[in-house]
């Protein structure tokens, strides 16, 4: 089974939480500080890292970034109040997903399943795309292997996080059809309430900073004011 970092600081939630992942056949490391956090990182090599926001010293927020500066694991973050601003400032930061806590063993199995399908996704159908070589497609300046799962942009590897990998694979099997909030949720989060809307505005905002020559004009990942969001059909 996956291998978890547990980054938290309430004693409580330690508790419940390793108790709830091990009963599922979990391997759980606990940090209960940002510094320990980054140190259990190495030292223990998870498979994704749950990180609450809270955190004493220095925070959740810039934890998470300091992680996204050389590894691309799954994060998700724990976070105590459902509308709370840093929980959307920690999706900009780069994790995958959130849970509101108290969560129960069932979802927070479920959440951490859905994060770690998209580190190898599936293929998701065929493309219009013009295949470069075996396993892979061009769109414009970006090249998508499929079966390696690497996304290049003028011959340069992209570094990007699985929730943002799986979101372009997806929208970049179908150039220039419309994906609602809703059913991008669905499809790439594995989610079904729409209040989680969030998590997809956050991805697509990382996901244009590292695809597109201005965000602010988005040539590959588009906005339909009113509808959602495509994948922008190229020449």
């Amino acid at each position: 089974m996956p291998r978890v970092l547990l980054i938290e600081d309430d004693l409580a939630v330690q508790k419940g939480v390793t108790l709830a992942l091990k009963r599922r056949g979990h391997e759980v490391e606990v940090a209960g500080s940002g510094e320990t956090g980054l140190l259990a990182l190495e030292r223990h090599r998870p498979d994704l890292v749950l990180l609450d926001l809270m955190l004493p010293g220095m925070s959740g927020l810039e934890v998470c970034r300091r992680i996204r500066e050389s590894k691309q694991i799954p994060i998700i973050i724990l976070s105590a109040r459902g509308d709370d601003i840093d929980t959307v400032v920690g999706l900009e930061a780069g994790a995958d997903d959130y849970i509101v806590k108290p969560a129960s063993g069932e979802i927070l199995e479920a959440r951490i399943k859905a994060v770690l399908r998209r580190v190898a996704p599936a293929q998701d159908g065929s493309t219009q795309a013009t295949p470069v070589e075996p396993g892979t497609e061009r769109h414009g300046a970006l090249v998508v292997d499929r079966t390696a799962l690497i996304v290049t942009r003028d011959g340069a590897e992209l570094a990007l996080a699985p929730s943002e990998l799986k979101l372009l694979l997806f929208l970049s099997a179908a150039p220039g059809q419309v994906y609602s909030r809703q059913q991008l949720l669905e499809q790439v989060w594995e989610h079904s309430f729409y209040g989680d809307a969030r998590l997809v505005d956050a991805c697509v905002m990382r996901l244009r900073a590292k695809i597109e020559d201005d965000p602010r004009a988005p040539v590959y990942v588009q906005t339909v004011r009113g509808f959602g969001y495509r994948f922008g059909p190229l020449a």
